[in-house]
């Protein structure tokens, strides 16, 4: 069953899961690890290796990060969206900066 979710994925990220479905399966037979080892290791069926091999976007993420992580290949997963390097994100915040910046006024101590 699809979601509208699925339906309605953008452009852009179904061309990005199908590359990294691509990847993963360049990486798995350049190991040389066949279709059954790969999907005993990550406790799933041929089927959904094969799924995610095809970049389906109806597979888990944490299917997609299992796969990763048995390859070797978690690490940069973590720093898809990484804020130090979101530069939208950056530069919305430096457009929300204060024009001016007014010195802080020293509070009158009373005798």
């Amino acid at each position: 069953m699809k979601t509208q979710a699925i339906s309605t994925l953008p452009r852009a990220a179904r061309q990005a899961l199908i590359k990294l479905g691509e990847d993963i399966a360049v990486a798995r037979k350049k190991r040389r690890i066949s279709t059954v080892s790969m999907a005993e290791r990550a406790f799933i069926s041929r089927g959904t290796l094969y799924k995610v091999e095809k970049g389906e976007p109806s597979v888990s993420m944490g299917i997609y990060a299992t796969v990763l992580s048995l390859l070797g290949l978690i690490e940069g997963l973590g720093d898809v969206a990484d804020r130090g390097t979101d530069t939208l994100g950056l530069d919305i915040d430096e457009d929300r900066l204060p024009k001016k910046v007014q010195p802080h006024r020293r509070k009158k101590v009373s005798s």
